[in-house]
C-alpha cells in the first residue's frame, strides 16, 4: 500500500502479522501487547494516517448519545439567544448520523428558579454531556458540581465559571471583552468625560459575566486620568423602568458616555432618542436587531460582539469529540472580540 492511502483494523493486522484484537488494545492503549509488536503497530498507524471510522463503529455499537442543552429561552426583552440556538442546530445536523441526540431545555433570563427547575430535568434524564450557559453563577455551580459527581461532562458558552471541572469553556475573555469597551470609550470621549456603567439584569450580582466586564472596563481607566466612572444597576428589565433609572441619574450627573454590558443596549439608545439627548456616546454588545437598528440611526457607536452562534456550534462539537471520538478537547477557547459599527455590521458572520 502507499502512504496515505485509507486503511482499517484488518489492513494494519495482516500488515504486522498479528491478531485485530491486537490492533484493537493498542488503539485503545489497552495493556497485554508486547512492546515491539506496539511500536510496530504504531508505526503503521502513523504511516498511513490511520483515523477510525466513526460512522462504523457507531452503527456498530448503536448506542445513543444524549446531550443536554441549557440555554435561555429567546425572549421579547433580547433575541440574542437566536444565534447560539442555529448553532447548535448546525451542530445537531452534523453530529445526528453518528448516534448523537440533543435535547434542549430553557430557561428564564429573569428567574433563577427556571434554571434550578430544568437543570433538575436534566438530573433526571439519561444525559451523556450538557452544554450550558451558566448564567446564575451560584445556581450554576451546584449543578456542575452535581453533574462532575456523576461523571457527565459539560462545557460552558457565553460565560464561566471559575474553578469548576468543566469539560471546556468555549466564548469571550470577559474581562479583556470590558477592557476593550474601555479603550473604544477612551477613543470617542474627550478628557474628563464622565462613562456610566449600566447593568440590565434582575440580578446582577450573580451574573459574572456582566461583574467581569465592568471589571475590565475600569481597569483600563486605572492609570488614565480621564475623568469619572459611575455604574447603575437597573433590576427591572422592562422599558419603564430603566427609562425612569436613566432618567434619575441624568438629572444629578453629567454624562458623556455609557457602556451597557449586554445586549440590552437598544433600551438605553430608545432611551436617548425618546429625551432627544444626542451628545452621549453609547457602546453596548451582541449583534441583535434591534442594536443593528441602533447603529444604523447612529444612537449605538460600538457593538462588540463575539461569534455566539460559534460559540454554541463548537460547544456541541467539544461533547462529540469527547464522547463519541474520544479525542481531547481545549479547555478554554476564547472568541474573537469584533467591533461592529454602521459600516461594517453587514459582513459579520457571527
Amino acid at each position: 500500500m502507499k502512504s496515505g492511502t485509507r486503511i482499517g483494523v484488518k489492513d494494519i493486522a495482516r500488515m504486522t502479522n498479528v491478531s485485530i484484537a491486537t490492533v484493537d488494545r493498542v488503539l485503545h492503549n489497552r495493556p497485554g501487547v508486547a512492546l515491539a509488536t506496539e511500536k510496530k503497530i504504531k508505526a503503521i498507524i502513523k504511516k498511513y494516517d490511520y483515523r477510525p471510522n466513526i460512522l462504523a463503529r457507531t452503527l456498530a455499537s448503536r448506542k445513543v448519545i444524549r446531550l443536554a442543552i441549557l440555554i435561555p429561552a429567546v425572549s421579547k426583552e433580547t433575541t440574542y439567544w437566536q444565534a447560539p440556538l442555529d448553532g447548535i442546530g448546525q451542530a445537531e445536523a452534523e453530529v445526528r448520523q453518528f448516534g448523537v441526540t440533543i435535547e434542549k431545555y430553557f430557561f428564564d433570563l429573569n428567574d433563577k428558579q427556571s434554571f434550578v427547575r430544568q437543570a433538575k430535568r436534566i438530573l433526571k434524564s439519561k444525559t451523556d454531556g450538557v452544554l450550558m450557559a451558566p448564567h446564575f453563577e451560584g445556581d450554576a455551580e451546584v449543578f456542575s458540581e452535581q453533574l462532575a459527581a456523576r461523571k457527565i461532562p459539560f462545557v460552558y458558552i457565553n460565560s464561566d465559571v471559575p474553578g469548576q471541572n468543566s469539560l471546556s469553556y468555549i466564548g469571550p475573555n470577559l474581562y479583556r471583552s470590558g477592557f476593550l469597551g474601555g479603550q473604544l470609550a477612551d477613543f470617542i470621549s474627550k478628557e474628563g468625560s464622565t462613562c456610566l456603567i449600566v447593568h440590565i439584569s434582575k440580578t446582577p450580582d450573580s451574573y459574572y459575566h456582566l461583574l467581569e466586564k465592568e471589571k475590565g472596563f475600569r481597569a483600563y481607566f486605572k492609570d488614565r486620568k480621564k475623568g469619572r466612572i459611575l455604574k447603575s444597576d437597573i433590576q427591572r428589565t422592562d422599558y419603564s423602568s430603566i427609562k425612569k433609572e436613566l432618567t434619575a441619574v441624568l438629572k444629578t450627573q453629567r454624562v458623556d458616555l455609557i457602556f451597557v454590558t449586554n445586549s440590552r443596549v437598544f433600551y438605553v439608545a430608545r432611551f436617548l432618542e425618546e429625551a432627544g439627548i444626542k451628545n452621549i456616546r453609547l457602546i453596548g454588545f451582541d449583534l441583535i436587531d434591534k442594536n443593528i437598528n441602533g447603529l444604523e440611526n447612529g444612537r449605538i457607536d460600538f457593538i462588540i460582539s463575539q461569534k455566539p452562534r460559534e460559540q454554541a456550534y463548537r460547544g456541541v462539537m467539544a461533547l462529540y469529540n469527547k464522547l463519541i471520538k474520544g479525542e481531547p478537547v481545549e479547555q478554554q477557547v476564547f472568541m474573537p472580540i469584533d467591533i461592529l459599527t454602521k459600516e461594517n455590521y453587514r459582513f459579520y458572520e457571527g
